[in-house]
């Protein structure tokens, strides 16, 4: 198939296995005398386990290891997502549960229990905070944590309307001029509070989606706002690193 076929099928863009190709992640098995992306089924099959990582919050970079490591083990490897999903579907059941439940409470069909009102939530534990701090170290996460917590209201303030900004054309490429452009006013400022290498902003956009608790405060901003910004600051870096 070739690459339009490709990302129609699969519902990406054609920009998306462009940067997969770029990076190692992805490459198809053949390209054409003219230049065209050909991919087989195995392709397919890679590119199915690359989504099923990221269903379940891992960035591309680990993805890439994962899938380079010469012990893996692509049946094992769909039994852990095949666990992990279960366990992201029963939790959601069990919050859409406490929607309904607390609509009806609401319209005094029900009462609720203080206990009742918070089934589903479980913040006592996070993989995606452990997965972090197993790929850039427990410094680097408290570090950019503490930068965080540590902002003035007027700096917070000036993050949060690029967050809006960036929000606004958070369904665009990644790869996208305006992307581009947007991402890079987000290096800039984060180097005003900070001081961030190119390596380090990447990494940063990883845990935005690594762990639970940045990806929590960014989706506020929009639905999946975190993966566009850590997919549009890989593709940053990437594009810098090779000028």
């Amino acid at each position: 198939m070739k690459v339009k076929e490709v990302a129609e099928l699969v519902g990406i863009s054609v920009r998306t296995l462009h940067h997969y190709d770029e990076i190692g992640l992805l490459k198809p098995d053949m390209t054409t005398n003219a230049g065209y992306r050909v991919y087989s089924d195995a392709n397919l099959e890679t590119l199915q386990q690359i989504l099923f990582f990221k269903e379940v919050g891992f960035p591309l970079k680990r993805i890439k290891m994962i899938l380079e490591d010469p012990s893996f083990d692509r049946e094992e490897t769909l039994e852990m997502h095949q666990k992990m999903l279960v366990e992201k579907r029963r939790r959601l059941d069990q919050v859409i549960d406490t929607v309904e439940k607390t609509l009806q409470h609401w319209k005094g069909e029900i009462e609720m229990t203080a206990e009742d009102k918070f089934k589903g939530f479980d913040f006592s534990h996070n993989p995606y905070e452990k997965e972090a701090r197993e790929c850039w170290g427990d410094r680097a996460v408290d570090e950019a944590n503490r930068k965080v917590n540590g902002m003035s209201e007027a700096k917070q303030e000036e993050i949060n309307e690029l967050y809006r900004e960036l929000a606004s054309i958070r369904h665009q490429d990644p790869a996208s001029k305006e992307a581009q452009e947007a991402i890079a006013k987000w290096y800039g400022l984060l180097n005003e509070i900070g001081s961030y290498s190119l390596e380090a902003f990447k990494g940063l956009g990883q845990m935005y989606i690594a762990d639970e608790r940045f990806t929590k405060n960014i989706d506020q901003f929009g639905e999946a706002l975190a993966q566009f910004m850590a997919d549009a600051m890989a593709v940053y870096t990437d594009n810098r690193q090779s000028d």
